[in-house]
């Protein structure tokens, strides 16, 4: 099958070629992937993976093979799913638990930023607790998960302050829910009760400095690529200590099929938009890397395959 591959020789490490197609287990359905989606983590994996590895976890297309335990969706469902690897070649064996159907109405290249952003997002928010009223504090607001974590917390009932980087990256902040908008952490007024940190580095212990008494930081990634060193002491004093909670929407999960269920229904009553910064198709997988990688990419990255 065709498949972006890891290649050490080319930028990025990522370029089109041939792999072995997947042969499915019992409990999984064979895709025909039309849609997959670049994330962070993709990046970070390419750098350490083997020549002619396969990555990439979010993939949309057609079943065109059901599972041979009966599970899952018939041939010839538009489904969405996650999987650790695999995602950005033409054919995908997916776990069915791993599944969702995407309803006629939504565009399939918007169902594949699903699966890593948004439900990465989403878990975040849900381990932070009830949101109703709560003041919650996103950094990097412009990327991937940091603007659908926005739209969750707005619809969640939150207050949302969406810090970016830059004049630029700000824009555009407002509409997807937040209510204020900051450039950089220094700019917000504490306490907050939430944080959902996608930078992490100094913003980490900026943001982690707002916190009210009891709040939680949720650490969602590291696109500073820097490290977080919190002050001495900045831990202690309190009856109700603030919490710093890594945050993982990785393999093995038992829930990622109801996951993306609130998702795409989300999406299907207009309620969660999808920012997508750039699309193409996979064999210009270079300049979608060089768009991520320099941090210009406002939204998500949606390859068409084929």
């Amino acid at each position: 099958m065709r498949a972006l591959i890891v290649d050490p020789a080319v930028p990025g490490r990522l370029r089109l070629g041939e792999a072995p197609d997947p042969v499915p287990g019992p409990g999984q359905a064979l895709i025909e992937v039309r849609h997959t989606s670049l994330n962070a983590a993709e990046l970070f994996f390419a750098q350490r993976a083997e020549p002619g590895d396969v990555l990439g976890f979010d993939a949309a297309g057609v079943v065109v093979a059901a599972a041979a335990d009966g599970s899952g969706p018939a041939v010839g469902s538009r489904v969405v799913g996650f999987a650790d690897g695999g995602g950005f070649g033409a054919l995908r064996a997916m776990d069915v638990a791993d599944l969702a159907v995407v309803t006629d109405g939504i565009d399939l290249g918007d169902a594949a930023t699903l699966p890593v952003a948004a439900g990465t997002a989403l878990r975040a928010l849900e381990q932070a607790g009830p949101l109703l009223g709560r003041r919650v504090l996103v950094t990097g607001a412009s990327g991937g998960v940091g603007g659908f974590a926005v739209q969750l917390a707005a619809i969640g009932g939150a207050y949302v302050i969406a810090v970016a980087g830059s004049e630029e990256s700000a824009r555009g902040l407002a509409d997807l829910g937040a209510d204020e908008v900051a450039i950089g952490p220094s700019g917000v007024t504490p306490p907050v009760d939430v944080v959902v940190d996608t930078v992490g580095g100094d913003q980490l212990v900026a943001a982690y400095a707002l916190l009210a008494p009891g709040g939680s930081l949720q650490s969602v990634g590291w696109a500073s690529g820097q490290e977080a060193t919190l002050s001495v002491g900045s831990s202690l004093g309190s009856r109700a200590p603030k919490a710093i909670v890594s945050v993982y929407n990785g393999a093995g999960l038992t829930d990622r099929q109801a996951q993306l269920g609130r998702l795409l229904g989300l999406v299907a009553t207009g309620k969660l938009r999808v920012p997508v910064g750039w699309r193409g198709p996979w064999d210009k997988i270079a300049d979608a890397v060089e768009a991520l990688g320099n941090r210009r990419l406002r939204g998500k990255a949606v390859l068409d395959v084929g």
